[in-house]
């Protein structure tokens, strides 16, 4: 308590310049006084539609220089070059709305079917993988055996009639991952099926992440390709 009440008296005093060896020197820390620059409050949105029509709104002034990054395949970010403090004014983040599949996670037979309409743009894997997923038969799974590649199972191939035959892998999918205006990028899955309270059904990401690249630079893309006309806005990602 002592030791704090004394550099607290020290500190009153007014701070001293000293000149050694033609450095200068204070005997008490100096905290420079900012000047006020107040800043806009951030705008939400979660399309990049109205991030596009708030610029070319020009409602709010901005300054000579903007940039608009592509932090993440759901994340864009408007905000100024540096001011005189080193600072940056944002002005707006879009963060994109997306149904959720829980990837890596088994989920019952007919939620898994549900999701696979309702949150994947339809092709030919994706129509395979229903296809399968929902006519394969109930303690089959198990039955062939698993080779931690390929596994079998039997399936209805008609009102009456079954067949063996192996679950498909690796398969193409466009899940919705990013932005609605942009195109889903395609990336390759591994499907797995189990035996649990019923058929379990999962679907596991194979492509390393690649996909995040390819839906930012389709991002990039988009925003670039509607603000050809404004030079002050720059698009990185």
């Amino acid at each position: 308590m002592i030791k704090e009440a004394l550099k607290y008296i020290v500190g009153l005093g007014d701070a001293n310049l000293h000149l050694i060896e033609g450095d200068s020197y204070s005997d008490k820390p100096l905290h420079r006084i900012e000047p006020y620059m107040p800043k806009a409050v951030e705008l939400n949105v979660s399309t990049l539609t109205g991030l596009i029509d708030y610029i070319m709104s020009e409602t709010d002034e901005m300054d000579s220089k903007m940039i608009v990054e592509v932090t993440s395949p759901t994340t864009v970010k408007l905000y100024s070059r540096l001011d005189i403090n080193r600072d940056r004014e944002y002005l707006m983040t879009v963060n994109a709305l997306l149904p959720h599949f829980y990837f890596d996670s088994f989920m019952d037979q007919e939620s898994f079917c549900i999701a696979l309409q309702s949150k994947f743009i339809a092709n030919a894997d994706r129509e395979d993988l229903l296809r399968f997923a929902g006519t394969v038969e109930a303690g089959t799974v198990a039955l062939y055996g698993d080779d931690g590649v390929t596994q079998k199972a039997t399936i209805k191939t008609g009102i009456a009639s079954k067949g063996e035959a192996l679950i498909p892998n690796p398969v193409k999918l466009k899940p919705y991952r990013t932005f609605l205006e942009v195109e889903q990028p395609e990336s390759e899955f591994i499907f797995r099926m189990r035996e649990g309270r019923g058929i379990e059904c999962a679907i596991y990401e194979a492509d390393g992440g690649a996909w995040k690249i390819e839906a930012m630079q389709n991002i990039k893309n988009y925003l670039a390709e509607h603000l050809k006309n404004n030079p002050k806005f720059t698009v990185i990602a």
